[in-house]
Protein backbone atom coordinates (compact mmCIF):
# COMPACT_ATOMS: atom_id res chain seq x y z
CA UNK A 1 0.00 0.00 0.00
CA UNK A 2 1.08 3.56 -0.56
CA UNK A 3 2.26 5.30 2.59
CA UNK A 4 -0.33 7.80 3.88
CA UNK A 5 2.14 9.83 5.95
CA UNK A 6 1.42 12.91 3.86
CA UNK A 7 -2.06 13.06 5.40
CA UNK A 8 -0.77 13.61 8.94
CA UNK A 9 -1.58 16.90 10.67
CA UNK A 10 1.30 19.33 11.07
CA UNK A 11 1.57 18.63 14.80
CA UNK A 12 2.51 14.99 14.22
CA UNK A 13 6.02 13.98 13.15
CA UNK A 14 6.39 10.38 12.03
CA UNK A 15 9.49 8.28 11.54
CA UNK A 16 9.24 4.90 9.89
CA UNK A 17 11.99 2.61 11.15
CA UNK A 18 13.01 -0.90 10.10
CA UNK A 19 13.44 -3.68 12.64
CA UNK A 20 14.61 -4.05 15.33
CA UNK A 21 12.96 -0.69 16.06
CA UNK A 22 9.36 0.40 16.16
CA UNK A 23 8.18 3.49 14.29
CA UNK A 24 8.20 6.76 16.22
CA UNK A 25 5.25 9.14 16.58
CA UNK A 26 6.13 12.58 17.97
CA UNK A 27 3.21 14.77 19.04
CA UNK A 28 4.06 18.47 19.23
CA UNK A 29 2.56 21.10 21.52
CA UNK A 30 2.67 22.25 25.11
CA UNK A 31 3.01 18.64 26.31
CA UNK A 32 5.30 17.07 23.67
CA UNK A 33 4.89 13.31 23.67
CA UNK A 34 6.47 10.32 21.96
CA UNK A 35 4.70 7.04 21.24
CA UNK A 36 7.15 4.14 21.72
CA UNK A 37 10.92 4.51 21.87
CA UNK A 38 12.56 1.82 19.73
CA UNK A 39 15.24 -0.75 20.54
CA UNK A 40 17.91 -0.26 23.21
CA UNK A 41 20.73 -0.61 20.68
CA UNK A 42 19.45 2.52 18.92
CA UNK A 43 18.44 4.56 21.98
CA UNK A 44 20.97 7.29 21.19
CA UNK A 45 19.56 7.56 17.66
CA UNK A 46 16.05 7.85 19.08
CA UNK A 47 17.10 10.59 21.48
CA UNK A 48 18.94 12.48 18.73
CA UNK A 49 15.88 12.31 16.47
CA UNK A 50 13.66 13.61 19.27
CA UNK A 51 16.07 16.49 20.00
CA UNK A 52 16.11 17.40 16.31
CA UNK A 53 12.32 17.75 16.20
CA UNK A 54 11.34 18.97 19.68
CA UNK A 55 12.93 20.94 22.51
CA UNK A 56 11.92 18.24 24.95
CA UNK A 57 9.54 15.33 25.43
CA UNK A 58 7.28 15.43 28.46
CA UNK A 59 5.97 11.88 28.14
CA UNK A 60 6.78 8.63 26.36
CA UNK A 61 3.73 6.39 25.90
CA UNK A 62 4.46 2.70 25.32
CA UNK A 63 1.90 0.70 23.35
CA UNK A 64 3.37 -2.38 25.03
CA UNK A 65 6.56 -3.52 26.65
CA UNK A 66 8.39 -5.53 24.00
CA UNK A 67 12.03 -4.57 23.47
CA UNK A 68 11.50 -2.77 20.15
CA UNK A 69 9.01 -0.40 21.82
CA UNK A 70 10.64 0.42 25.17
CA UNK A 71 14.36 0.36 24.39
CA UNK A 72 14.78 4.14 24.51
CA UNK A 73 12.77 4.57 27.71
CA UNK A 74 15.74 4.63 30.11
CA UNK A 75 17.68 7.24 28.16
CA UNK A 76 14.67 9.47 27.52
CA UNK A 77 13.67 9.18 31.18
CA UNK A 78 17.18 10.28 32.19
CA UNK A 79 16.65 13.30 29.91
CA UNK A 80 13.50 14.25 31.84
CA UNK A 81 10.65 12.42 30.12
CA UNK A 82 7.99 10.56 32.04
CA UNK A 83 6.99 7.06 30.97
CA UNK A 84 3.37 5.96 30.57
CA UNK A 85 2.26 2.38 30.01
CA UNK A 86 -0.74 0.15 30.55
CA UNK A 87 -1.56 -0.59 34.18
CA UNK A 88 -0.57 -4.31 34.00
CA UNK A 89 2.81 -3.41 32.50
CA UNK A 90 3.30 -0.54 34.96
CA UNK A 91 2.57 -2.71 37.98
CA UNK A 92 4.94 -5.46 36.85
CA UNK A 93 7.71 -2.95 36.11
CA UNK A 94 7.21 -1.35 39.54
CA UNK A 95 7.57 -4.78 41.19
CA UNK A 96 10.59 -5.58 39.00
CA UNK A 97 9.00 -8.88 38.03
CA UNK A 98 11.57 -11.18 36.37
CA UNK A 99 9.22 -11.44 33.38
CA UNK A 100 9.19 -7.70 32.66
CA UNK A 101 9.15 -6.90 28.94
CA UNK A 102 9.63 -10.64 28.27
CA UNK A 103 13.26 -9.55 28.03
CA UNK A 104 14.77 -12.71 29.49
CA UNK A 105 12.13 -15.02 28.03
CA UNK A 106 12.75 -13.71 24.50
CA UNK A 107 16.45 -12.92 25.08
CA UNK A 108 15.86 -9.33 23.97
CA UNK A 109 17.68 -6.75 26.15
CA UNK A 110 15.90 -3.78 27.73
CA UNK A 111 17.57 -1.12 29.89
CA UNK A 112 15.97 -0.62 33.33
CA UNK A 113 13.22 2.00 33.49
CA UNK A 114 10.26 2.94 35.65
CA UNK A 115 6.68 3.80 34.72
CA UNK A 116 5.44 7.17 35.97
CA UNK A 117 1.86 6.96 34.73
CA UNK A 118 -0.15 3.73 34.55
CA UNK A 119 -2.89 3.91 31.91
CA UNK A 120 -6.33 2.32 31.87
CA UNK A 121 -8.90 1.72 29.18
CA UNK A 122 -10.92 4.84 28.33
CA UNK A 123 -8.49 7.23 30.01
CA UNK A 124 -7.96 10.53 28.19
CA UNK A 125 -4.37 11.76 27.90
CA UNK A 126 -3.20 15.21 26.88
CA UNK A 127 -0.43 14.52 24.35
CA UNK A 128 1.00 17.49 22.51
CA UNK A 129 -1.99 19.82 22.26
CA UNK A 130 -4.54 17.07 21.67
CA UNK A 131 -6.61 14.69 23.77
CA UNK A 132 -6.04 10.99 23.07
CA UNK A 133 -8.08 8.14 24.48
CA UNK A 134 -6.40 4.97 25.73
CA UNK A 135 -7.92 1.87 24.12
CA UNK A 136 -6.97 -1.44 25.76
CA UNK A 137 -6.21 -3.83 22.88
CA UNK A 138 -4.84 -7.06 24.36
CA UNK A 139 -3.78 -10.02 22.27
CA UNK A 140 -0.23 -9.43 21.09
CA UNK A 141 0.46 -8.86 24.79
CA UNK A 142 -2.04 -8.71 27.68
CA UNK A 143 -1.17 -5.07 28.36
CA UNK A 144 -1.16 -3.84 24.76
CA UNK A 145 -2.87 -0.50 24.22
CA UNK A 146 -3.74 1.78 21.31
CA UNK A 147 -4.31 5.55 21.22
CA UNK A 148 -7.30 7.26 19.60
CA UNK A 149 -7.48 10.96 18.65
CA UNK A 150 -11.15 11.53 17.75
CA UNK A 151 -10.96 15.05 16.26
CA UNK A 152 -8.42 14.04 13.61
CA UNK A 153 -9.52 10.37 13.74
CA UNK A 154 -5.95 9.19 14.18
CA UNK A 155 -5.36 5.73 15.63
CA UNK A 156 -1.95 4.58 16.88
CA UNK A 157 -2.24 0.79 16.92
CA UNK A 158 1.15 -0.48 18.10
CA UNK A 159 1.55 -4.09 16.99
CA UNK A 160 -2.17 -4.86 16.75
CA UNK A 161 -1.82 -4.63 12.97
CA UNK A 162 0.14 -3.12 10.12
CA UNK A 163 -0.55 -2.98 6.39
CA UNK A 164 1.21 -6.33 5.95
CA UNK A 165 0.85 -8.24 9.21
CA UNK A 166 -0.69 -8.74 12.62
CA UNK A 167 1.19 -9.13 15.89
CA UNK A 168 2.19 -12.65 16.89
CA UNK A 169 0.46 -14.12 19.93
CA UNK A 170 1.98 -16.12 22.76
CA UNK A 171 -0.31 -19.08 23.40
CA UNK A 172 2.14 -20.57 25.90
CA UNK A 173 2.23 -17.58 28.27
CA UNK A 174 -1.09 -15.88 27.54
CA UNK A 175 -3.30 -18.92 27.08
CA UNK A 176 -5.12 -20.60 24.20
CA UNK A 177 -7.54 -17.67 23.80
CA UNK A 178 -4.82 -15.09 23.05
CA UNK A 179 -5.52 -15.17 19.30
CA UNK A 180 -9.26 -14.76 19.87
CA UNK A 181 -8.51 -11.81 22.16
CA UNK A 182 -6.31 -10.22 19.49
CA UNK A 183 -9.07 -10.60 16.90
CA UNK A 184 -11.60 -8.99 19.24
CA UNK A 185 -9.21 -6.06 19.72
CA UNK A 186 -9.02 -5.60 15.95
CA UNK A 187 -12.80 -5.45 15.73
CA UNK A 188 -12.89 -2.86 18.50
CA UNK A 189 -10.35 -0.71 16.67
CA UNK A 190 -12.13 -1.04 13.33
CA UNK A 191 -15.34 0.18 14.94
CA UNK A 192 -13.65 3.55 15.54
CA UNK A 193 -13.46 4.10 11.74
CA UNK A 194 -10.12 5.93 11.79
CA UNK A 195 -9.03 8.27 9.03
CA UNK A 196 -5.40 7.25 9.50
CA UNK A 197 -3.79 4.19 11.08
CA UNK A 198 -0.38 4.71 12.69
CA UNK A 199 1.20 1.24 13.04
CA UNK A 200 4.40 0.51 14.92
CA UNK A 201 5.91 -1.27 11.91
CA UNK A 202 5.75 -0.62 8.20
CA UNK A 203 4.16 2.30 6.37
CA UNK A 204 0.97 4.16 7.17
CA UNK A 205 -1.72 2.26 5.24
CA UNK A 206 -3.35 4.28 2.49
CA UNK A 207 -6.71 2.57 3.11
CA UNK A 208 -7.50 1.83 6.78
CA UNK A 209 -10.61 -0.22 5.94
CA UNK A 210 -8.63 -2.48 3.63
CA UNK A 211 -5.87 -2.80 6.23
CA UNK A 212 -8.39 -3.90 8.85
CA UNK A 213 -10.01 -6.39 6.49
CA UNK A 214 -6.65 -7.97 5.69
CA UNK A 215 -5.59 -8.00 9.35
CA UNK A 216 -8.81 -9.66 10.43
CA UNK A 217 -8.36 -12.44 7.89
CA UNK A 218 -4.85 -13.05 9.16
CA UNK A 219 -5.92 -12.90 12.79
CA UNK A 220 -8.75 -15.35 12.10
CA UNK A 221 -6.18 -17.79 10.70
CA UNK A 222 -4.30 -17.62 14.02
CA UNK A 223 -7.56 -18.40 15.81
CA UNK A 224 -8.41 -21.30 13.49
CA UNK A 225 -4.90 -22.77 13.44
CA UNK A 226 -3.23 -22.70 16.88
CA UNK A 227 -0.33 -24.78 15.56
CA UNK A 228 0.25 -22.20 12.85
CA UNK A 229 0.09 -19.44 15.47
CA UNK A 230 2.86 -21.11 17.48
CA UNK A 231 5.01 -21.48 14.38
CA UNK A 232 4.37 -17.88 13.41
CA UNK A 233 5.56 -16.62 16.79
CA UNK A 234 8.66 -18.85 16.74
CA UNK A 235 9.68 -17.58 13.32
CA UNK A 236 9.23 -13.95 14.35
CA UNK A 237 11.20 -14.35 17.59
CA UNK A 238 14.09 -16.20 15.94
CA UNK A 239 14.34 -13.69 13.09
CA UNK A 240 14.52 -10.86 15.63
CA UNK A 241 17.32 -12.67 17.50
CA UNK A 242 19.31 -12.88 14.28
CA UNK A 243 18.70 -9.21 13.47
CA UNK A 244 20.00 -7.84 16.77
CA UNK A 245 23.06 -10.11 16.81
CA UNK A 246 24.29 -9.60 13.24
CA UNK A 247 23.41 -13.23 12.72
CA UNK A 248 24.55 -16.24 14.75
CA UNK A 249 27.44 -18.55 13.76
CA UNK A 250 26.04 -21.78 12.35
CA UNK A 251 27.72 -23.94 14.99
CA UNK A 252 26.06 -21.89 17.75
CA UNK A 253 22.54 -21.68 16.35
CA UNK A 254 21.04 -24.88 17.69
CA UNK A 255 22.67 -24.61 21.16
CA UNK A 256 21.36 -21.04 21.30
CA UNK A 257 17.84 -22.18 20.44
CA UNK A 258 17.91 -25.13 22.85
CA UNK A 259 18.56 -22.69 25.72
CA UNK A 260 15.58 -20.42 24.93
CA UNK A 261 12.47 -20.59 27.11
CA UNK A 262 10.25 -19.51 24.23
CA UNK A 263 11.46 -22.42 22.11
CA UNK A 264 10.90 -24.91 24.93
CA UNK A 265 7.33 -23.62 25.31
CA UNK A 266 6.72 -23.78 21.56
CA UNK A 267 8.08 -27.34 21.44
CA UNK A 268 5.69 -28.39 24.20
CA UNK A 269 2.68 -26.91 22.36
CA UNK A 270 3.79 -28.58 19.13
CA UNK A 271 4.48 -31.96 20.79
CA UNK A 272 8.15 -31.92 19.76
CA UNK A 273 11.42 -31.93 21.62
CA UNK A 274 13.24 -28.59 21.71
CA UNK A 275 16.03 -30.18 19.67
CA UNK A 276 13.64 -31.35 16.96
CA UNK A 277 11.86 -28.01 16.82
CA UNK A 278 15.12 -26.07 16.61
CA UNK A 279 16.29 -28.12 13.64
CA UNK A 280 12.91 -27.86 11.91
CA UNK A 281 12.67 -24.11 12.54
CA UNK A 282 16.05 -23.46 10.95
CA UNK A 283 15.27 -25.73 8.01
CA UNK A 284 11.86 -24.23 7.24
CA UNK A 285 13.11 -20.65 7.53
CA UNK A 286 16.07 -21.38 5.25
CA UNK A 287 13.78 -22.95 2.66
CA UNK A 288 11.33 -20.04 2.82
CA UNK A 289 14.10 -17.47 2.43
CA UNK A 290 13.35 -15.82 5.79
CA UNK A 291 16.94 -16.53 6.84
CA UNK A 292 20.09 -17.15 4.85
CA UNK A 293 23.53 -18.66 5.47
CA UNK A 294 26.21 -16.10 4.69
CA UNK A 295 29.85 -15.90 5.82
CA UNK A 296 29.36 -18.74 8.29
CA UNK A 297 26.39 -17.12 10.05
CA UNK A 298 22.65 -17.51 9.82
CA UNK A 299 21.15 -14.08 9.13
CA UNK A 300 17.65 -12.65 8.83
CA UNK A 301 16.78 -11.46 5.33
CA UNK A 302 14.14 -8.89 6.31
CA UNK A 303 15.23 -5.26 6.23
CA UNK A 304 16.82 -4.29 9.52
CA UNK A 305 19.30 -1.84 11.03
CA UNK A 306 22.57 -3.21 12.47
CA UNK A 307 23.03 -3.21 16.24
CA UNK A 308 26.37 -2.71 18.04
CA UNK A 309 27.12 -5.83 20.08
CA UNK A 310 28.09 -3.85 23.18
CA UNK A 311 24.67 -2.19 23.31
CA UNK A 312 23.09 -5.57 24.11
CA UNK A 313 24.97 -5.87 27.39
CA UNK A 314 22.22 -4.69 29.72
CA UNK A 315 20.87 -6.58 32.75
CA UNK A 316 17.77 -8.72 32.66
CA UNK A 317 14.85 -7.46 34.79
CA UNK A 318 15.52 -9.93 37.63
CA UNK A 319 18.65 -7.83 38.40
CA UNK A 320 17.20 -4.36 37.69
CA UNK A 321 17.60 -1.86 40.56
CA UNK A 322 14.66 -1.93 42.95
CA UNK A 323 11.88 0.62 42.59
CA UNK A 324 8.47 1.18 44.16
CA UNK A 325 7.18 -2.00 45.86
CA UNK A 326 4.11 -3.75 44.58
CA UNK A 327 0.99 -1.81 45.47
CA UNK A 328 2.82 1.51 45.82
CA UNK A 329 1.37 4.60 44.17
CA UNK A 330 3.08 5.05 40.79
CA UNK A 331 0.31 7.14 39.27
CA UNK A 332 1.86 10.59 39.46
CA UNK A 333 2.56 11.95 35.99
CA UNK A 334 5.85 13.61 35.19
Amino acid sequence: MEDGAGLLPTWVTWQRRPFPDANLILLHGRQPALVDSGFVGHAQDTAAWVRAHAANVALVVNTHWHSDHVGGNALLQAMGAGIAASTPDAQAVARRDPGCCLAEYLDQPVSPYTVDEPLHDGQVLRLGDGDWMVVHTPGHTPGHLSLWQPEERLLAVGDALSDYDVGWVNLALDGPDAATTALASLHRLADLHPRLLLPAHGPIPADPSAAFATAMRRAQRLVDDPTGAVWYGARRIFAFALMIRDGIPTAEVEPYLHARAWLTDAARLLARTPEALAAELVDTMLRSGAIVLREGRLRATAEHTPVAAESLRVPFPRTWPATAPAGADVTEST
